[in-house]
């Protein structure tokens, strides 16, 4: 059915959405406690299958858990502070502006203003002229961008190339809009040393990464800066897929939410610039990480406007729009950035220059304890090596990976959450993520003295 729905709607795309017909109201249909659980146990009430191995949430799992045992949580991504004071602003007068149209829908494919406000600063970086209304899509968060692009080009049989770690969002997605995952590892060339090391020694084997190509491949998705790992690809390892993705003419999805957050010396580079790619690559953004306003939930979707087709389609039967007074400010908000873009002032500049004190002050408190740091190149996560630890972890569940049991643990006795980054691999890749442990360090500085004081306390206590 989807599919009819798609190849339907697909011949209206080259129109504006301008009106939306009003939706009938749902009927509510009462029953008594007999009749409701007769209901219930027919199997036709059930989960749909497609979804059933999509049912547990690592994020519902550990925020619970954290939550029962009043654990400091550093595993979430999200800021524990306010946006910048400019995006509130921009709300706020968007609320105050005495404009109707801010409450009411907008452009389904994204607020004219946002979507020329993106194309103003992303056509210098992407080296050509976007076209605002046929190369952007704005949807509901990162999450939707994925979700649309995928569904909105995935038939059943083709297979997607995932690079682990991956985000736990792409698998399940996948298989929703019946494609097949296939799974290459980043693995670590560094192993057994006691130090420091760095996500950029986390590396792709080529000819593995080649093998997992073959005519039934439709895409490939990266991240970069990779979350869990913090790995900003280099020009040479895009290059590498780069040409296997023209090669064997592969779709790339290149999830981009973390571009700005680039720490050091090292340079996020979008494959959409590389030769031949923009005409195969999908760029996936967010606002929410953007301007430290996830719960803002908007994303953008960058690419040739017969790739981006597919995604629109499926956005305009999902969601049809996305809240017209955030994407109002948002836009604002890109308007006010653009003017000092390049200069230490910008936002985009000052984020990452001060999330660094905070990473090092998290290394620093890793490395006293002997959970070994992966120094993260970009984002806001930090792995951490748990081997040199003796914990024992008996009374934990035998049949959960050793990072799963381990932040189980240190939940439950030191009151400090981590998320266990075996969750982000394949079944049979579990072991390359298992010794780690991922902490999020874009929080307020009291937060982060609060994990030093429990983990000096800790250290103390061996």
């Amino acid at each position: 059915m989807l599919r009819r729905i798609l190849l339907q709607t697909n011949k209206n795309l080259s129109s504006l959405q301008t009106t939306i017909l009003p939706v009938s109201a749902s009927v509510i249909v009462s029953c008594n406690p007999q009749n409701c659980q007769k209901r219930m146990a027919s199997s036709k009430h059930g989960i749909s299958r497609r979804l059933v191995e999509s049912q547990k949430s690592l994020w519902v799992e550990f925020s619970k858990l954290a939550l029962e045992h009043n654990a400091l949580n550093l595993g979430q991504g999200f800021p524990d502070f306010q946006p910048p004071q400019f995006l509130l602003d921009a709300l706020k007068d968007a609320a105050a502006s005495g404009n109707y149209l801010m409450n009411q829908y907008t452009r389904g494919y994204g607020h004219a203003r946002l979507v020329n406000a993106i194309a103003d600063v992303y056509s210098p970086i992407m080296e050509r002229k976007i076209d605002p209304m046929s190369e952007i899509l704005i949807s509901v968060g990162a999450y939707g961008s994925l979700f649309c692009s995928l569904q909105g080009m995935i038939n059943d049989g083709d297979e997607v190339i995932i690079i682990e770690p991956f985000f736990d969002c792409y698998d399940p997605m996948v298989k929703v809009a019946g494609g097949v995952p296939v799974f290459v590892p980043l693995r670590p060339t560094k192993t057994g040393v006691s130090m420091a090391t760095s996500s950029a020694d986390w590396k792709l084997d080529e000819k593995e990464l080649e093998s997992k190509f073959n005519e039934k491949t439709k895409a490939i998705i990266i991240n970069t800066p990779n979350n869990p790992l913090g790995k900003v690809f280099s020009r040479e390892e895009l290059d590498v897929i780069a040409k296997l993705c023209i090669k064997y003419d592969v779709i790339c999805i290149s999830d981009e939410v973390y571009e700005w957050l680039v720490f050091d010396d090292n340079k996020h580079i979008k494959i959409a610039t590389l030769p031949g790619m923009w005409e195969r690559t999908l760029t996936i953004g967010s606002a929410g990480k953007t301007f430290s306003a996830t719960g803002w939930k908007l994303g953008w979707t960058i690419g040739p406007s017969d790739i981006l087709v597919g995604a629109k389609t499926m956005h305009q039967n999902c969601n049809y729009t996305c809240p017209t007074i955030l994407q109002e400010a948002t836009a604002v908000g890109f308007e006010h950035e653009l003017k000092r873009m390049g200069t230490p002032e910008c936002y985009f500049s000052q984020l990452p220059k001060e999330l660094e004190p905070k990473r090092d002050k998290l290394i620093n408190l890793m490395t006293e304890m002997g959970m070994w740091p992966v120094i993260p190149q970009g984002g806001y996560f930090l792995l951490a090596d748990i081997t040199g630890l003796n914990i024992d972890l008996s009374q934990e569940a035998a049949d959960e990976p050793r990072d799963f049991q381990f932040v189980k643990w240190m939940t439950k006795n030191k009151k400090l959450t981590a998320i266990p980054p075996s969750a982000f691999y394949c079944k049979e890749h579990q072991s390359v993520g298992e010794n780690y442990v991922r902490l999020c360090f874009i929080k307020k500085d009291e937060t982060l003295e609060k994990a030093s004081k429990i983990l000096r306390e800790w250290k103390s206590s061996m």
